[in-house]
């Protein structure tokens, strides 16, 4: 083995949602340490897709769950060969690439607030369409083709 396994970090909710879905998309939206503009961002989008603040956080969580991918594929070298091998996916996992991907969206376009751009990539991904689920779709159609190397997943 190489070394000790990174011990995981307790993340600590955010202030107004108590949420660690909303937190975990700060971090992701903050840049160059500023995470009260990013906290902004991440809120306005919030609040943008529907004034009550529970009903915005509900749709917020679900466009998170509609990008959430169920499978990936990993590189494994075998004899030589190197495969791209369909795992499934645990929640953590799926939850941070679900995130990134929302995120490089938005950051994406042009000639808008990020406010602007967050809240339409949320509002897409609510609706089951959209860059983001494009990407969802593209890893699991890659996970697909690959199936007839699921047997080398085993480890």
């Amino acid at each position: 083995m190489r070394g000790k396994r990174a011990k995981k970090r307790a993340l600590v909710p955010d202030s107004i949602y108590k949420s660690k879905v909303v937190a975990r998309t700060i971090n992701a939206v903050m840049e160059r340490g500023k995470k009260s503009l990013a906290k902004s961002i991440v809120y306005g989008s919030i609040q943008k897709m529907n004034q009550d603040e529970k009903e915005g956080l509900r749709m917020f969580e679900q466009a998170v769950k509609n990008v959430m991918p169920q499978q990936e594929v990993r590189s494994k070298r075998v004899g030589g060969a190197t495969y791209q091998v369909p795992m499934p996916l645990k929640h953590d996992r799926a939850e941070a690439l679900a995130i990134r991907w929302i995120v490089d969206a938005a950051k994406s376009k042009k000639g808008k607030p990020m406010v602007e751009k967050l809240y339409e990539v949320l509002n897409d991904s609510y609706q089951n369409i959209g860059d983001a689920i494009k990407k969802r779709d593209d890893v699991h159609r890659m996970a697909d083709a690959n199936r007839a190397f699921a047997h080398f997943a085993r480890f």
